[in-house]
């Protein structure tokens, strides 16, 4: 190995190396946590941190720019350089990075505390979303960790079936439900990339917003089409205004990203296997440039 390829193998390893995932994942564990506290201080006249959550989330979003742009600039050297195949990572694993994260949680093992002391409001809510009322013999909430919900409900969005899909929705804690919010975005990133032929931009909102509209409504029937729009600005990396990110409850967020995760997957013609961290990278189909078609 010359020492040129030998530097090219040492930048490629320092690019795979960049924790892109994980930064992703705080990032929107910050929003989620702001999106929270927004929906609690409605009824008090404290600010309840959230002053003090919007400047974390935007170090966040620094931080995760400026890994992208690091990302870029050693493509960028590589190919100038002539090494532009360089063996490495495949491009575009932060998913992967972000739902390992989510696996490999430690699981509360204190059973004498109920993760729930607000009342049944995730349940109440998704059914408000999904139109699915929570099951009247609903045993102890299941210890299903996010990763295996995005999973399932993944599932039951390429089944068409929104029973299924409030189902399993209604059977895990608000802890559970909200980190799909966290783990969704780099899937969603990549998902959307691969759909169109190219890394997700500004101008695609139009043609993804096409592909994924109609069934989202049909599986959620009580979303606004508002949650799907900045779901979708995100992204296509489009600036979103701060007033345009609020919801009206916390789940909003959570339940149509994990629903548009699976209608992205149905589009390229995957199973909901293809989201576990360690499947092989998924093969291209001719049709996965295909989106807007009903």
């Amino acid at each position: 190995m010359s020492l040129l390829q030998e530097l090219g193998a040492q930048l490629r390893a320092t690019a795979d190396d960049l924790p892109a995932g994980l930064i992703t994942v705080a990032m929107e564990r910050l929003r989620n946590a702001t999106e929270i506290l927004n929906w609690v201080r409605e009824q008090s006249v404290d600010d309840l941190g959230v002053p003090v959550l919007g400047n974390a989330t935007e170090h966040a979003e620094r931080a995760a720019a400026a890994v992208r742009a690091a990302q870029d600039a050693i493509e960028a050297y590589l190919a100038a350089v002539g090494l532009a195949g360089t063996p490495g990572a495949a491009p575009g694993q932060e998913w992967r990075a972000a739902l390992r994260h989510e696996e490999t949680r430690p699981a509360a093992t204190d059973t004498s505390e109920k993760p729930e002391t607000l009342g049944p409001w995730w349940q109440q809510r998704v059914a408000q979303l999904t139109g699915e009322p929570a099951p009247q013999d609903q045993r102890d909430q299941e210890q299903t960790g996010t990763t295996e919900l995005l999973r399932r409900v993944a599932a039951g969005v390429r089944a068409g079936d929104r029973a299924r899909l409030g189902r399993e929705l209604h059977a895990v804690s608000a802890s559970t439900g909200l980190g799909l919010s966290a783990v969704t975005p780099p899937v969603l990133h990549r998902l959307a990339g691969d759909l169109l032929g190219h890394e997700p931009r500004p101008e695609d909102v139009p043609r993804l917003r096409s592909a994924a509209e109609s069934r989202v409504r049909a599986l959620l029937p009580g979303t606004s089409p508002a949650v799907l729009e900045t779901l979708i600005a995100r992204v296509c990396r489009v600036p979103v205004k701060s007033e345009e990110q609020q919801t009206s409850h916390p789940a909003d967020n959570a339940v149509t990203a994990s629903v548009l995760t699976g209608v992205l997957l149905a589009r390229l013609g995957r199973d909901a296997g293809s989201l576990d961290p360690d499947a092989p990278e998924p093969v291209r189909n001719a049709d996965d440039k295909t989106v807007g078609n009903g």
